[in-house]
């Protein structure tokens, strides 16, 4: 994989700032990697996780559907097709309005998750969505402490049948998540909350990677 200067720049930065992560110099660019080719490719991240792994996949959504360091401004084609849509508020939208990389956190549905949760079984409700939003191409991150998460784990296994790829953000010994995905960041930690400390800015980064790449 060859990184453009200003991507080099940023992986290098977060390498420096948290000299820990050297021992998963490697991984975090094979992950990396596989959400870039699926953006190339059209195709969409699926994110979930638990607890406070929970709000780290609505926080990368967050990141990836707007602007995060980049104003992402609309295509010239795309504003004159707002504008087009709606001459009384379709310029304000072309001005206001940014370019995103599709991205969804199957943590945000609660109607869903709790009838599953209600009529079937609420550790499903994970893979539930996977088969209705995934398809193939598209990637699932799960973010799991432990790699133990149940819900995660059965995520996998959807995401694997739909011919999906799985990256796993975990920690400790990366548990059944760390052998299961595709490209497995294990940060070298083995609290929870000092997992979770090392989580932010990798996907700080990635987030930062991506946006370089594609605007």
């Amino acid at each position: 994989m060859k990184l453009t200067e200003n991507q080099q720049r940023i992986f290098e930065e977060l390498m420096e700032r948290y000299p820990r992560l050297e021992a998963v110099r490697q991984p975090l660019l094979d992950a990396y990697q596989v959400m870039e080719d699926c953006y190339a490719s059209g195709g969409k991240l699926l994110i979930a996780g638990n607890g406070g792994s929970c709000a780290d996949a609505e926080h990368i959504v967050g990141e990836l559907m707007k602007g995060f360091v980049k104003p992402r401004k609309l295509s010239e084609e795309m504003q004159e097709r707002l504008k087009a849509a709606d001459a009384g508020h379709g310029a304000k939208l072309a001005e206001c309005l940014q370019g995103g990389l599709p991205a969804i956190a199957l943590t945000g549905h609660p109607g869903l998750s709790t009838a599953f949760a209600n009529d079937v079984d609420g550790e499903m409700s994970y893979a539930q969505q996977l088969m209705g939003y995934g398809v193939e191409g598209d990637v699932f991150l799960g973010i799991s402490t432990s790699g133990n998460s149940k819900n995660v784990d059965y995520a996998v296994t959807a995401a694997k049948a739909k011919g999906m790829k799985v990256i796993g953000l975990t920690g400790k010994d990366g548990g059944r998540l760390g052998t299961r995905a595709d490209a497995a960041v294990i940060v070298p930690e083995q609290e929870t909350f000092k997992i979770q400390e090392l989580h932010l800015p990798i996907y700080h980064a990635w987030c930062l990677m991506l946006e370089e790449r594609f605007f």
